[in-house]
């Protein structure tokens, strides 16, 4: 009788999440963010989210008409981060330049470098940059540092002189070539993941609310408990072909390597779809309608990013907004996919991150419990 009972519930549970996918592939707005939001911004985040600086528009104020200042320019405008876009032929043409932000910095070499390099006395140039946004700015300083190194390198080289007594030799481990798409692609299958599974299930019972079918469950034999697995199995397998489908594309489209364990990623993945799921049947739980719902998704989702680490480095924060980070279940999930992917990590390396997912997903499910209940009765 027990067994029979079981089996019955089991069956009512399928049934109920059988609906819920239906209700998604009939709705034309719930198709449209199940299909395309999810791809633009994978293509958006793929191609235009990016730490490297390409083709920086950069202009020259060349004093000098020597055969080394030429070479240092030629250098400037053979590097791939850089693009020669002006000539300065005076002091006062820097300053319109930097204001409508037509170049990002302009290199000035004086009149007397090359005479200064012949004699073996030090020479300068000077560097004026668009210091608005200062990351950039900096990394622009960076990769002019490395230009004008190895043109000093070269220039004694060829002199015969002796270099520096200590050189620096840089190997960088996980990501060789510094591309900064291995960092945040991985962390894509993340965000995407959050932003689908959240909404498709926050939207789950103020959909029944907003269409009038809520009554309709409630007279139902299934009981709270089983509404809310039947509710939160579509959000869960939603995540799971939706993240499928991103490290797809990150592994054959972008050529992101796919170094630990398959098994090791997709565990990670379904204790965080767990929490996100979760949260998603809260804010559901206590939505009236579906605009309350995407509202509540959304209020969540914009902290969740920004204390996640996906963009800004968690230890730069401040230690109160840390310790709130501890909250966020995206946190864990993005080491779990970036520590796979680039560092080949397995279980052993990621136990400190799935126990938290699995925490986070077991007091919002049952907080999603006592609210459904309290709303519903």
């Amino acid at each position: 009788m027990k067994e029979a009972a079981e089996s019955e519930m089991i069956r009512q549970i399928l049934a109920l999440a059988l609906k819920e996918f239906l209700a998604l592939v009939r709705d034309p707005r719930s198709r449209f963010v199940l299909i395309g939001p999810p791809i633009i911004q994978l293509v958006v985040f793929g191609y235009a989210a990016t730490f490297d600086l390409d083709h920086v528009p950069v202009a020259v104020w060349n004093q000098d008409p020597g055969a080394e200042s030429r070479e240092l320019v030629s250098r400037l405008a053979g590097s791939p981060h850089f693009q020669v876009v002006a000539r300065v032929a005076r002091d006062g043409g820097i300053r319109p330049l930097l204001d409508d932000k037509r170049v990002l910095l302009v290199l000035a070499i004086p009149f007397d470098f090359s005479a200064r390099l012949a004699r073996g006395d030090q020479a300068k140039v000077q560097v004026v940059l668009d210091g608005r946004n200062s990351n950039t700015a900096l990394l622009a300083l960076n990769y002019l540092r490395e230009i004008l190194l190895d043109y000093n390198r070269r220039l004694a080289a060829r002199r015969g002189a002796t270099g520096p007594p200590a050189k620096l030799s840089v190997r960088a481990w996980y990501n060789e070539d510094l591309d900064s798409h291995w960092f945040i692609i991985p962390g894509i299958v993340g965000l995407l993941t959050l932003v689908v599974t959240l909404v498709v299930t926050a939207l789950s019972v103020a959909r029944e609310r907003e269409q009038g079918t809520f009554d309709q469950l409630l007279v139902t034999p299934l009981r709270p408990v089983a509404i809310l697995i039947g509710k939160s199995l579509p959000g869960l397998a939603i995540g799971v072909v939706e993240a499928s489908f991103i490290v797809a594309v990150a592994v054959l489209w972008f050529g992101i390597p796919l170094r630990g364990e398959v098994a090791a990623l997709y565990a990670g993945l379904l204790l965080f779809l767990f929490s996100a799921v979760g949260v998603g049947l809260m804010i559901s739980a206590i939505s009236v309608t579906q605009q309350q719902a995407v509202l509540g998704a959304f209020l969540f989702l914009v902290p969740a990013v920004i204390l996640s680490g996906f963009a800004t480095p968690i230890a730069n924060m401040p230690p109160l907004v840390q310790d709130l980070t501890l909250l966020d279940p995206l946190r864990y999930f993005l080491v779990v996919v970036r520590s796979v992917f680039l560092e080949g990590a397995g279980f052993s390396l990621l136990w400190n991150q799935y126990w938290p997912m699995a925490l986070i997903g077991l007091v919002s499910l049952a907080t999603a419990g006592w609210l459904f209940r309290h709303r519903m009765y």
